[in-house]
């Protein structure tokens, strides 16, 4: 199972804490993350990430890529709604492939939650 991992920068502190609840279960996968998300994600749980560059500089894009050759399993896009982005055409995109190629997405963290537990059973 390969997992997508993005987080807004208000936000990579809650993702830790989501990688963290669910390390079990997700080091069983192979993770996709934006530059400092993945640094984060492996610097503060241990968790091998493969990242692509920080979201403003293509990230977003270079998941979206993968998501359209069918190479994502899932994404959990921790997204700030209330702060305006400069690559939001590139966040548009990946949202927008997501739904082409049904590909599961959460867009928070109760969301993530029904995700990571429906794509790989765990409690």
């Amino acid at each position: 199972m390969r997992l997508a991992l993005i987080a807004h920068d208000q936000l990579k502190d809650e993702m830790v804490e989501f990688v963290t609840k669910h390390a079990a279960a997700l080091d069983d996968c192979e993770l996709v993350t934006t530059g400092t998300t993945g640094k984060r994600i492996t610097e503060e749980t241990g968790l091998a990430v493969s990242r692509q560059a920080s979201g403003p500089y293509g990230g977003d894009l270079q998941i979206g890529a993968m998501i359209a050759n069918d190479a994502i399993d899932g994404v959990v896009f921790l997204r700030d709604p209330l702060t305006a982005q400069a690559h939001e055409p590139d966040i548009s995109a990946l949202l927008r492939v997501c739904d082409v190629k049904d590909v599961p997405l959460a867009t928070n963290v109760a969301s993530g939650e029904l995700l990571v537990e429906g794509l790989l059973d765990s409690p």
